[in-house]
């Protein structure tokens, strides 16, 4: 028994209508716009990436650059290219049926090549992230040389998308799964649930995105300040307490045109990977 091409991409925008949900700190979510951007837009993309993301044998780099594409005649900006590079891989782990999504997954990315690293620099370059520069080997302006994996790795070290690709996608299993395992516990509703594996994330390490426009030090203060509202968030029996001061910050955020941009890319990672856990048919996913 196999996943279809269906489900996951209904599991993919229920993940991104379900991280626009909540309400993220410096991030466009259906509390407050932000940076330009709305939350239609974010939903025209996930509805317009879905389909490439899920499509049936499709090699990650073909995935990548058709999703990106879908979402630009969509919505016409670089909304979710961070969302498309960590799902991408993860829609194709699904893919392959009755199997551990952490197992699967892990060979996935044992099987990228340079053909896949080639689409997903064309799809880089579309994309245009703020903050991309240059980088002194495999920069994604010039030919692939070397495979997906290999131009991850690489990168790893300044990018925590890429580092994703590296080490298995370590930080979603190992801390956004089981934030999220932890909240729904709790009883919280998703809402909660979904600021907590972001908080987590934001509170665990400098953005990349922030590091990217701005540099660390300033990716720092908004990591200790994520500390603090996590801290908050977790001493709550009841998180709407916390609305109005987690609301004063994203203005405050948003007035400075900061964007915690990674933290919400691996957040719906989290979710995409949590809801392909359900219709997995085995009791082995990792989820």
């Amino acid at each position: 028994m196999t996943v279809d091409a269906a489900s996951i991409a209904t599991a993919f925008k229920t993940a991104c209508r379900a991280e626009l949900e909540a309400l993220k700190p410096g991030n466009v979510h259906v509390f407050a716009a932000g940076h330009r951007m709305t939350v239609e837009q974010f939903t025209r993309s996930a509805d317009a990436a879905a389909a490439p993301l899920s499509a049936r044998g499709a090699r990650i780099g073909r995935r990548i650059l058709d999703a990106v594409e879908a979402t630009f005649a969509a919505a016409g900006a670089n909304t979710n290219l961070g969302i498309i590079l960590l799902c991408a891989p993860l829609a194709a782990a699904a893919e392959r049926g009755p199997t551990d999504l952490r197992a699967a997954l892990a060979s996935i990315l044992t099987d990228l090549d340079v053909d896949d690293a080639s689409l997903a620099f064309r799809a880089i370059l579309q994309a245009s992230p703020a903050g991309l520069g240059q980088a002194e080997r495999n920069d994604v302006a010039y030919p692939a040389r070397v495979t997906l994996a290999q131009a991850m790795a690489e990168a790893a070290d300044r990018d925590r998308i890429a580092r994703q690709y590296a080490t298995g996608y370590t930080d979603m299993f190992e801390r956004g799964l089981p934030a999220l395992a932890a909240a729904a516990a709790r009883g919280w509703d998703q809402k909660w649930a979904v600021l907590a594996v972001y908080l987590g994330f934001l509170g665990a390490f400098p953005d990349s995105h922030i590091v990217r426009k701005y540099g660390p030090a300033l990716a720092e203060e908004v990591r200790h300040n994520a500390v603090g509202f996590e801290a908050a968030l977790q001493s709550q029996r009841d998180p709407a307490h916390l609305t109005a001061d987690l609301l004063a910050w994203d203005a405050a955020l948003k007035a400075r045109n900061i964007n915690p941009g990674t933290s919400a890319d691996l957040t719906v990672a989290t979710l995409f990977a949590r809801n392909l856990a359900t219709i997995l048919p085995s009791a082995r996913n990792s989820g």
